[in-house]
């Protein structure tokens, strides 16, 4: 977690820049990625064009992370609300779907 902490505020600023807005559809997936000699997860959502829209490490893929990396990425004004959301077949994203249309954040 020490490193989550350490890299991820450094990853946002030099890429939040870079940002674009978004249209109605985001995909978003999660992939291994090796941090400073350890494995993390790395949560992303794209657009159609293959431009980033948000990403989030973390040391678990689990539904509370992917809960905190929805609320992040709907978080911030550069994202507009997308109408379609495409997932891969984790079953860790149902869950948060479901708390956070509750939520009414989705």
């Amino acid at each position: 977690m020490r490193l989550v902490h350490q890299y991820e505020p450094e990853l946002d600023d030099r890429v939040r820049c870079d940002y674009k807005t978004t249209n109605n559809f985001c995909r978003v997936d999660e992939t291994d990625v090796k941090v400073k000699g350890e494995w993390m997860y790395l949560y992303r959502a794209v657009d159609p064009k293959e431009n980033t829209i948000d990403f989030y490490l973390s040391e678990s893929r689990d539904k509370q992370a992917a809960k905190r990396f929805f609320k992040k990425a709907l978080a911030f004004s550069y994202v507009s609300m997308p109408r379609v959301i495409t997932a891969d077949k984790n079953l860790d994203y149902s869950i948060p779907f479901q708390e956070l249309i509750k939520e009414k954040l989705l």
